[in-house]
């Protein structure tokens, strides 16, 4: 896996994933920044994020539920000093399907805590609370 962080002016950098993926990072204008992008910290916390709401997703799909829609929420805390690590992260996932099982959205949280999301397990390998939620949403009549 690669990634590049090209520097373009102020605190902004265009980083390019080894998939040629590009997005913007950018800092706080209080310290050079543009606020034209995401922080460097706040990217992190994202990935983490789609890592576990990838292994959610394909963990329900392989046990064929009809999920719609999954949205995963983050709240996380950083420590007062530097360096500013994180120190706990919430994630509360929110599954909207049809007559989804509790027992399979639970199972499919705990794989991806505790066997999958690597950037979850690495965080948390580094001291980082992890805890996680979840809801259920029955999709209307639609889906």
């Amino acid at each position: 896996m690669q990634a590049t962080i090209k520097w373009t002016d102020g605190r902004q950098f265009v980083a390019e994933s080894g998939s040629g993926h590009a997005t913007i990072i950018d800092g706080n204008p209080d310290n050079g920044g543009r606020n034209t992008g995401p922080r460097p910290m706040e990217m992190l916390l994202m990935g983490m994020g789609g890592c576990s709401a990838y292994d959610v997703l394909n963990i329900l799909d392989k046990s064929r539920a009809r999920v719609t829609d999954c949205v995963a929420r983050l709240e996380a805390d950083r420590a007062d000093a530097t360096p500013a690590v994180f120190t706990r992260i919430h994630l509360h996932f929110v599954v909207t399907g049809v007559a989804l099982k509790e027992a399979q959205v639970k199972r499919a949280v705990e794989l991806s805590a505790e066997k999958y999301c690597s950037a979850s397990i690495m965080l948390a390998a580094g001291g980082v609370e992890i805890t996680h939620s979840w809801e259920i949403v029955e999709a209307g009549d639609d889906a």
